[in-house]
């Protein structure tokens, strides 16, 4: 952005209202706690939970009026979008099978989404839902907050400036635990095919995963050889997915995810290499990227450390030395597309560094992949394009 640019805050919070996330909703409180943490949203709607009367209830224990606390998503839509002082930004954190709907609504409607991952369960639901977002000109958010923690902008930013010359190999493993018992999830719907997608494990991290390698290496992925199924016996949805990837500048890579894998938390792993050197991150310690460049001694970048590139020190709040983590990832989100909601209400240009969040396109490539991985796996691990 130019000195001459200067863009201008709205002068008051945007208002948000939210479908979904319910009292004891892990994924819930974290959409409300980073809508706040930059103080860029004021939480003026809810509609907590498919039951209207926990909905009701749900509303007035986050300090929502009774008034604006809704049965339901599309009632919120439907009510707000009537209201002078009526929600701009409505952000869903709903099962996967009704993405597609509240957010086609809310666009409709003229507010801007920020949506829960996966966007949708099918391709077809997400081809429509970015054509949407691309003829209204709204603002698409899609959460996948692993692309907001500093040292993964950092690593971006390296692979854009050239620092690791072309790219050659990726590797990509997304590996919890939390489904490696046998028996029901505390979850119903991540049961039912029908409702957590064509592959639940692939929705669920998968598409982290794959948003993460794309989003790092500034590439698509153009084939999978791929193969999914279920480690744990007698489970109907899937549990785990390899891979076998080409890369659309022709690198090779591989990526494995799997929710059964006894004993392990959330281990999201990446690794990229170039002609220059390599990069390597993993979530459980993310304060930390290594760069391995070629014909010279390692090299540890931390947020605002020495190298440190605008992309990344943009995503930071906190000097050197300090701990930040999964909040302010998920913040950096909500807050990258808090100046992109009002750039377009009010007419003016973002800071382009704001605009490194996850859209409908991103929603798409990955059920796209999605899509190629089911296909490449019913057929045996066949080479499948996207």
């Amino acid at each position: 952005m130019s000195d001459s640019t200067v863009f201008k805050p709205l002068g008051r919070r945007l208002r948000l209202a939210v479908i979904g996330g319910g009292p004891g909703s892990f994924i819930g409180a974290m959409h409300r706690q980073a809508a706040r943490l930059d103080d860029r949203y004021e939480l003026v709607a809810a509609a907590l939970s498919s039951d209207p009367e926990r909905a009701r209830l749900g509303g007035q224990e986050i300090g929502v009026s009774l008034e604006r606390s809704y049965p339901s998503g599309q009632a919120l839509i439907d009510a707000e979008a009537q209201r002078a002082d009526g929600a701009e930004v409505v952000a869903i954190m709903t099962p996967n099978d009704s993405h597609y709907a509240f957010a086609m609504q809310a666009l409709e409607r003229g507010m801007d989404v920020i949506c829960d991952k996966p966007m949708t369960n099918t391709l077809e639901e997400a081809q429509a839902l970015h054509a949407k977002a691309q003829a209204t000109g709204q603002v698409f958010c899609l959460i996948h907050n692993y692309t907001g923690y500093p040292m993964v902008r950092q690593a971006k930013a390296m692979v854009m400036a050239g620092q690791l010359g072309e790219i050659r190999l990726v590797q990509v493993e997304y590996v919890q635990g939390n489904r490696a018992k046998a028996g029901p999830s505390k979850s119903a719907w991540k049961d039912d095919p029908a409702r957590g997608g064509p592959s639940l494990v692939l929705g669920a991290i998968g598409t982290h995963a794959h948003n993460l390698l794309c989003f790092m290496t500034d590439l698509d992925v153009a084939e999978v050889a791929a193969e999914i199924g279920s480690i744990v016996p007698d489970r109907v949805t899937h549990d785990y997915a390899g891979a076998l990837l080409r890369m659309s500048n022709g690198a090779r890579g591989s990526f494995w995810i799997t929710q059964a894998a006894t004993g392990v938390e959330n281990s999201l792993r990446i690794r990229i290499s170039g002609e220059l050197g390599t990069l390597e991150w993993t979530q459980e310690h993310p304060q930390v990227l290594q760069f391995k460049p070629l014909d010279a001694p390692a090299q540890v970048r931390t947020p605002n450390g020495p190298g440190t590139l605008p992309l990344s020190a943009r995503a930071s709040r906190i000097v050197a030395g300090h701990p930040e983590g999964f909040h302010e990832a998920f913040a950096n989100l909500y807050s990258n597309a808090a100046d992109a909601i009002i750039a377009r209400r009010t007419g003016q240009v973002a800071d382009p560094l704001s605009l490194y969040f996850p859209n409908s396109h991103d929603g798409l490539q990955s059920l796209r992949f999605v899509a190629a991985t089911v296909v490449s796996s019913a057929n045996q691990g066949a080479w499948t394009a996207l």
